[in-house]
């Protein structure tokens, strides 16, 4: 290789940092990632994917491992108060092969990706994160007391960034949208196909299929405060919100929620921070640079994007600066884009503005992310 970068460190093992080691691994890049939790653990229930996530996947050459653990539809089902099919809403496929929409758990795509990461020779290192960064010369010192030197260093280690805090002391504070999104582990309901959804007043419940015989369910609360729901509450609190729905469908898969329905809750917030996204020999990508709402199911798509593009511009760029350069040409917009529109979106839903803005709103990013990246 004649390019600047030859070896890289990737801090987090999140989505986004596993497919960067991925792709820049089989680049011709070495690569090492520190993941902070010695268990390469990832939380959460289910996770929506649609065409651009497959799309990626299939780059990846992921496609027959994910069938094994995820599952896939077609269509999104808006459906009323007695379960009546409201409005169909049509997900064509980004390729052959290719389904339109699915879900996943999130521990089970993490899963298959780390799988990968080892399978292209990435040096993983679990229970070690940096302890000192220099920007300039690619000095990095770990938490274990070792050290190295890198050509680049990915910070890819989520909302919570410690790399952006380190080196971005005067990035944006996340910003509370006015809603908390709930999401649990329930049977496959047998009169759903695809995709469903139910609009309620300052409530949007949704099931998305995980395999064959899982579902995972979501509901969006309308929350004006940010504020945390202990563990013993969770339970209660969601059987309750699901009672205001009148749905035969939702009405039984509240009734069978119990301590092991994988009940999660989470107050949404985002973050974009402006450019750059590098300083030195440090770049940013996924949840540490552009965080999302779920509101188009993006977020994690977004982030493993950043990880492909990322790999493709310093293979194609012989200079450092060029490469970052160059990705972040091609990722703010696209990014910038699905943060503003989720935002918007939140905002529709908690003022109880427009219907027809927040239809054109979601149809409007949804035919972009269906563009090439």
């Amino acid at each position: 290789m004649t390019s600047e970068v030859k070896k890289v460190l990737v801090i987090g093992g999140g989505f986004s940092g596993m497919v960067a080691a991925i792709c820049l691994q089989q680049r011709g890049v070495a690569v090492d990632l520190v993941e902070i939790d010695k268990d390469w653990r990832t939380y959460g229930a289910g996770i929506s994917l649609h065409g651009a996530t497959y799309r990626l996947l299939g780059q990846l050459g992921l496609m027959e491992a994910y069938h094994k653990i995820g599952g896939t539809c077609d269509g999104v089902h808006m459906r009323g108060p007695q379960d009546q099919i409201l409005a169909q809403i049509p997900t064509p496929p980004l390729g052959p092969n290719l389904p339109g929409n699915g879900a996943v758990m999130r521990p089970a795509l993490a899963k298959i990706l780390a799988e990968k990461v080892r399978a292209e020779g990435v040096e993983v290192r679990l229970g070690v994160t940096f302890a000192n960064i220099d920007q300039h010369s690619g000095d990095v010192e770990f938490t274990d007391g070792t050290a190295d030197t890198y050509d680049l260093i990915v910070g890819a280690d989520g909302f919570a960034s410690a790399v952006r805090a380190a080196l971005y002391a005067d990035a944006p504070a996340p910003q509370y949208v006015g809603q908390a999104v709930w999401r649990a582990l329930v049977p496959r309901p047998a009169e759903i196909p695809t995709l469903t959804m139910w609009m309620g007043p300052k409530l949007k419940a949704g099931i998305n299929h995980v395999s064959d015989s899982q579902s995972y369910l979501f509901l969006t609360e309308d929350k004006p405060v940010n504020e945390w729901v202990s563990d013993e509450a969770l339970l209660p609190e969601i059987k309750a919100l699901l009672a205001k729905f009148p749905s035969p469908v939702l009405t039984r898969l509240a009734e069978g929620l119990s301590e092991d329905s994988k009940i999660n809750y989470r107050p949404l917030e985002n973050m974009m921070l402006p450019r750059p996204w590098s300083r030195g020999r440090v770049v940013l990508i996924g949840d540490a640079v552009h965080a999302t709402t779920p509101h188009m199911a993006a977020g994690a798509l977004l982030g493993m994007e950043d990880g492909l593009v990322l790999a493709e511009a310093v293979a194609s760029n012989d200079a450092r600066d060029a490469a970052l350069a160059a990705f972040e040409e091609r990722r703010y917009e696209r990014c910038r884009m699905v943060v503003e529109n989720s935002a918007r979106l939140a905002e529709i839903e908690v003022t109880g503005g427009d219907h027809a803005e927040h239809v054109q709103l979601m149809g409007k990013t949804q035919g972009a992310l269906a563009q090439p990246i």
